[in-house]
């Protein structure tokens, strides 16, 4: 990388968000780290970022991370977020408490850090985004109901970003994994990917990283499938 580039990486204690982290600053970047376990502040120190422990359904706490980065590098180049899990139930057994903290967990959760980092990339002159999404987001199943239908909900309001701030070189991409190692693992779930394994955390990272970096720069406004070809037999 031939300039230093700082990436925010919420819920990014552990996981996709965790692998996603340490992918960036294998590739250079300087992390932030955000997550509610204190897991990511620890990998952040270990990377040699920084971290706060805190929630992406908090203002104050994002807020509390852009100007730690801000403090300690002076710029913002990419934003992961990522997101914990919302509730479950048989659809119409949901509740409207729990759609609500659906919509906090798998849409706000996105849309928040958007909001302070964006006229920071404004200045900058680009930057880019990535959302954590799900492969059920267009192929839903009852399993996860407040993740389907908010997530949904986030690809539309990728496309409308996108069409918003893509002249101002600002990127906003989703990516859909599907069975990924980060989650309990069984013959089911397995016997449903056609590449008949899980994918690995490490995968989504790298893919998080392309879409981040300079060769995907005529990327934006798109939901990248990296499911083990779940989707294609759906």
């Amino acid at each position: 990388m031939a300039a230093e580039k700082v990436a925010l990486i919420t819920a990014g204690g552990s996981g996709m968000g965790a692998a996603a982290a340490k992918k960036l600053a294998q590739d250079g970047y300087r992390v932030a780290i955000l997550s509610s376990s204190g897991k990511g502040e620890a990998l952040a120190n270990e990377l040699g970022g920084v971290g706060v422990t805190g929630s992406n359904q908090s203002t104050e706490d994002l807020q509390r991370l852009v100007d730690l980065a801000m403090q300690r590098w002076g710029r913002i180049d990419a934003l992961v977020n990522s997101a914990g899990h919302g509730p479950r139930a048989p659809i119409l057994d949901i509740t409207d408490e729990d759609w609500h903290k659906g919509m906090e967990v798998y849409f706000l959760n996105a849309v928040r850090p958007a909001r302070l980092v964006v006229p920071i990339m404004e200045k900058q002159g680009g930057g880019a985004i990535v959302n954590i999404s799900t492969a059920w987001a267009f192929e839903p199943v009852d399993t996860f109901p407040t993740s389907a239908v908010f997530r949904a909900g986030l690809a539309s309001f990728t496309k409308i970003f996108t069409d918003r701030y893509g002249a101002k070189n600002i990127r906003m991409n989703n990516v859909l994994p599907g069975w990924i190692d980060s989650l309990p693992q069984t013959d089911a779930r397995r016997e449903t990917v056609p590449m008949a394994r899980y994918g690995k955390a490490e995968e989504i990272a790298a893919t998080v990283a392309f879409l981040l970096s300079d060769g995907a720069g005529y990327i934006t406004g798109q939901n990248i499938r990296v499911d083990g070809g779940l989707s294609r037999s759906v």
